[in-house]
């Protein structure tokens, strides 16, 4: 089995895993503001724990959005940091497909509408379809829009509703769809990024780019280069 370090930093859930053949190893932090402060320690405890440097990673998986603009830029300046330091490649993840995956999981359903709280009364959402012989197909791309263009936007037949932390349907939806609470975390962003490395989809570390459907300016130099930094003093 390969190992691979994955992080989810993009909604207010930050998380960070390791995947190998003795098993998943977990960390979890709450609170958006804890993000760039808590990552990387956490990251650290966790290779502690699985007995193994950051070299002996075969690769970094990571949510690339979307999602809060605080939390992708801090996973993409700390993926960056750590590929660069151990050369490893980096798998980019979306963050609703990890949703998907995660709610897969959880229920027997094939096809799933991901829905995250964008804020400023928007959501963003995504259609996949899940086949045990073709893995993941996205039904439709991840999007940004009212809660209402969302669920008219919805083209299957019936699909689960994987939905993030504060997200209220209507009355007329809760009806028509059924629906659980779900958050992308790097547990299924591990699973999702370990698939694509195995079937040779992985990048190199300067391809470790968010995924933005908001416009807003993205990090200074100096911002970046110090998220960098950081991330360099992780021991490879």
């Amino acid at each position: 089995m390969t190992r691979i370090l994955a992080i989810e930093t993009s909604t207010e859930l930050a998380t960070a895993a390791i995947l190998t053949d003795g098993g998943i190893f977990v960390r979890e932090l709450s609170g958006v503001q804890t993000h760039s402060q808590g990552i990387l320690p956490a990251i650290q405890e966790l290779l502690t724990e699985a007995g193994l440097r950051l070299q002996d990673c075969d690769a970094i998986a990571f949510g690339c959005g979307p999602g809060a603009f605080t939390g992708i830029r801090t996973a993409c300046g700390i993926v960056q940091g750590l590929a660069y330091g151990a050369d490893l490649p980096v798998m980019p993840v979306v963050s609703l497909l990890a949703m998907a995956e995660a709610a897969r999981e959880q229920v027997a359903a094939t096809e799933f509408v991901c829905i995250l709280d964008a804020r400023m009364n928007e959501v963003y959402w995504a259609q996949y379809r899940f086949d045990d012989a073709a893995g993941w197909t996205e039904i439709s791309a991840p999007a940004l829009s009212a809660l209402d263009v969302a669920l008219a936007g919805i083209t299957l037949g019936s699909p689960q509703l994987a939905l993030g932390n504060g997200l209220v349907l209507p009355e007329s939806a809760l009806a028509q769809y059924a629906s659980l609470p779900c958050m992308p975390h790097a547990r299924q962003v591990g699973i999702l990024g370990q698939l694509d490395f195995v079937a040779g989809r992985s990048l190199p570390a300067d391809q470790a780019q968010p995924l933005y459907l908001r416009n807003k300016i993205a990090l200074t130099t100096a911002e970046r280069e110090q998220v960098k930094l950081q991330a360099a003093k992780v021991p490879v």
